[in-house]
């Protein structure tokens, strides 16, 4: 065990208030970003991220995301321990969870709570901070218009960002220019949001209680959230009759859907690059003319 984990146990000691003493660490599979470890201390065992000094931001941004949906006292979060530099590196100290499988009940219920979380009423469409999207920055200024807030500060943030590496979209402008169409049905109000629900970030601790980890929160429109189940798969069909008991689907849903995961295809596009630009093109090709 090197000598980062001992300095990092003195600053979890400093939060908790009382003496840590590392007994051991495993590395644990599953992060493509960050090295993921469990810790075995002498005050119990939690979950580590680890990474370079510069994520120590994103890392920051995670435990307010993660603090902000376990006040709502809905769905299950893992609690923020600490962020913060030790041993040369960034670091982020999460309560450990041991986790099980799930069947249906546990489904329905993870969308029962999901929804829950979306009902709570915030402020405008926005967040606190800026935040990041796995990597990429997510800016998040309070606004009281959805549409302008989805124009300026996703689909259009993430076009700036994606043409500075030379990937330009036909009819990325026109889209813009016609997004209000897409909320002609109801006007959108603010929930809180996950922000970044696929199936890797969601599962069940080992009593089968539903848990979301990873997120990159902000008050948004809540069928982002449910857009984005859909993107990847993962998600059973209990687990929408849960979350439809609570809020029912809305007309023009399956407008938006599309819309919605345009904006998580477009930051794969820029992590990743590969065909995620050419499912780019098709995808605003298709909402620009519907």
């Amino acid at each position: 065990m090197d000598a980062g984990w001992a300095e990092l146990c003195q600053r979890i000691g400093k939060q908790l208030g009382k003496d840590v003493e590392p007994r051991g660490t495993s590395p644990l599979a599953g992060g493509c970003i960050h090295n993921a470890s469990r810790l075995e201390t002498s005050a119990g065992t939690f979950f580590v991220k680890r990474n370079t000094a510069h994520c120590l931001e994103q890392f920051e941004a995670e435990a307010e995301s993660l603090r902000a949906m376990a006040a709502t006292g809905t769905i299950r979060v893992p609690r923020p321990i600490l962020a913060a530099e030790a041993g040369g590196g960034a670091n982020l100290v999460l309560e450990y969870i041991e986790f099980g499988s799930g069947g249906g009940d546990a489904a329905r219920r993870m969308g029962r709570e999901l929804a829950q979380l979306h009902a709570v009423p915030q402020e405008s469409f926005g967040w606190t901070r800026d935040n990041f999207i796995g990597p990429t920055p997510q800016p998040n200024p309070p606004v009281d218009d959805w549409p302008s807030f989805f124009r300026d500060h996703r689909l259009g943030w993430q076009f700036e960002l994606l043409a500075k590496q030379g990937v330009q979209f036909r009819r990325a402008e026109a889209l813009l220019e016609r997004l209000d169409r897409f909320f002609e049905d109801e006007p959108p109000q603010p929930s809180l949001l996950h922000g970044d629900l696929w199936g890797g970030n969601a599962g069940y601790a080992a009593d089968g209680t539903p848990v979301v980890f990873d997120p990159a929160a902000y008050r948004g429109h809540d069928e982002a959230d449910l857009a984005m189940t859909e993107l990847f798969g993962g998600f059973p069909a209990a687990f929408y009759e849960g979350y439809h008991a609570v809020r029912p689907k809305r007309a023009g849903y399956h407008r938006r859907r599309e819309l919605y995961n345009l904006y998580h295809i477009l930051n794969h596009a820029l992590l990743f690059g590969g065909g995620y630009a050419a499912q780019a093109e098709s995808m605003i090709d298709r909402l620009a003319r519907g």
